[in-house]
């Protein structure tokens, strides 16, 4: 720390208390004054509501909406009470508020500690004008990434924190503000999920999630593989013409093609009149009414969907394959097979396995699928807003929309991205594309 006098080491240290005082004293006037009137608004707010707000964030309101009768006027009146829901928002934005102010403060502690080490050097201080020069020069990565920066902590952090948040209270459909009030309950309604009541609902749906997304993913990715070698042989012709048919599929909404099949396999639909017509059935199929035959076919139309990509994707990979390793695989008398497990799916495997991995947590949380083709369903009596075919991510949404149970759908959807994450780091940081990244 400079010491040229103790008129400046006292300035120094009152500028821990009065943001940009420094600064001022040292002919960055303009840059001093922004830095105090920062501390300024952040002061105003956390006197008129933010402290306010942090308190209303500790117990969530303490009166509730309802009649009273008026004496005076001889009729009842209402009484508007408190909002829970605004007052954790509230509590929420104070608290970020505070946070960014640190981190804020900090920097401006650091940019005071440079200011200091050029004046005990004697070295020329940075006007205004040069510092804004700074920000599309050296310091242009910082002019970059702010905007989204503030993107990311009001439209991202933000909404998850809050989301977070309604996780450990009791906000449900007996707990509605404005008319109700909800609290803090701690990890009561984990317990609830994992062993309570609704594990009843969660450990099945659970189960048929991870199943669902290891099916889902196996079936594209293997089907994709055969049908990218298929067309990839030397004596199948127009192979540009079979990739553009299977592309279309792609090409084509995806909401539009679930929708279209939703409708081919309905009881009532093309494929079982077809069916009745030639007489191979009496009864139309439940395809997609039927708990089991639902789950089995909402696997199969996804393949119709996501077999082309794995096929492109494999495409690429094949048509790059060491063409004088495989030759000579050939020459000591490799067959197709082992040419196949020695050389092209450790290939496939090893380029693939981060798009795999990708896959299988978009499966986790594939909204798309089920819910065009089954809505969820059929649904079952034993579990709690949750049909045969729901996944956690499906399950989440009715909870929210069907059920106002927000408490739970924040819960369920902590543990999904638990669950994602997890798996997530085990598998790419244990699999040989992180390992051997640079090998290929």
């Amino acid at each position: 720390m400079p010491k040229p006098n103790v008129e400046k080491n006292i300035m120094y240290k009152l500028s821990f208390a009065i943001m940009g005082l420094y600064h001022v004293i040292h002919g960055q006037v303009m840059k001093g004054l922004l830095f105090f009137l920062l501390e300024i608004l952040v002061i105003f707010f956390m006197g008129t509501a933010g402290v306010q707000n942090l308190l209303g964030l500790n117990h969530l309101g303490t009166e509730q909406q309802g009649w009273i009768f008026d004496k005076e006027l001889g009729i009842e009146r209402l009484v508007q009470g408190d909002n829970s829901m605004l007052l954790l928002i509230y509590g929420i934005v104070a608290l970020i508020t505070i946070i960014v102010f640190i981190c804020f403060f900090i920097s401006y502690i650091r940019s005071m500690k440079s200011l200091a080490q050029l004046v005990l050097k004697q070295q020329p201080i940075p006007n205004l004008k040069e510092d804004l020069r700074s920000l599309l020069d050296s310091r242009f990565h910082i002019t970059l990434l702010s905007i989204p920066g503030i993107g990311v902590l009001l439209f991202t952090i933000m909404p998850l924190v809050y989301m977070i948040s309604i996780a450990f209270t009791s906000f449900d459909h007996t707990n509605l503000p404005p008319k109700n009030l909800f609290t803090w309950v701690g990890f009561k309604n984990f317990e609830n999920i994992l062993t309570g009541r609704m594990s009843e609902t969660f450990l099945p749906v659970l189960t048929w999630t991870i199943v669902w997304a290891v099916l889902a993913t196996l079936t594209c990715f293997i089907f994709g593989i055969l049908l990218a070698m298929f067309i990839q042989k030397k004596t199948i012709r127009w192979k540009k013409l079979y990739r553009s048919v299977f592309v279309l599929t792609i090409a084509v909404p995806q909401f539009v093609s679930l929708l279209i099949m939703r409708n081919l396999f309905h009881t009532s639909g093309p494929v079982n009149e077809w069916l009745l017509n030639i007489g191979l059935i009496h009864s139309p199929i439940p395809f997609l009414i039927d708990p089991l035959l639902a789950k089995v076919f909402v696997i199969l139309i996804n393949m119709w969907i996501g077999i082309p990509v794995y096929m492109l994707i494999a495409t690429g990979v094949i048509m790059n394959l060491p063409e004088d390793q495989i030759e000579a695989a050939r020459i000591d008398g490799a067959s197709v097979f082992q040419i196949f497990k020695k050389i092209t799916m450790p290939t496939l495997i090893f380029v693939m396995t981060p798009n795999l991995i990708q896959q299988f947590i978009g499966n986790i949380n594939n909204f798309n699928v089920i819910y065009l083709l089954t809505d969820g369903g059929p649904a079952n009596s034993n579990y709690y807003g949750a049909g045969s075919t729901d996944l956690l991510v499906t399950w989440l949404y009715k909870l929210t929309v069907e059920k106002a149970d927000y408490n739970l759908a924040s819960v369920i959807g902590i543990l999904t991205f638990v669950l994602s994450a997890t798996f997530s780091m085990i598998m790419y940081t244990r699999s040989k594309a992180f390992k051997s990244e640079g090998e290929f």
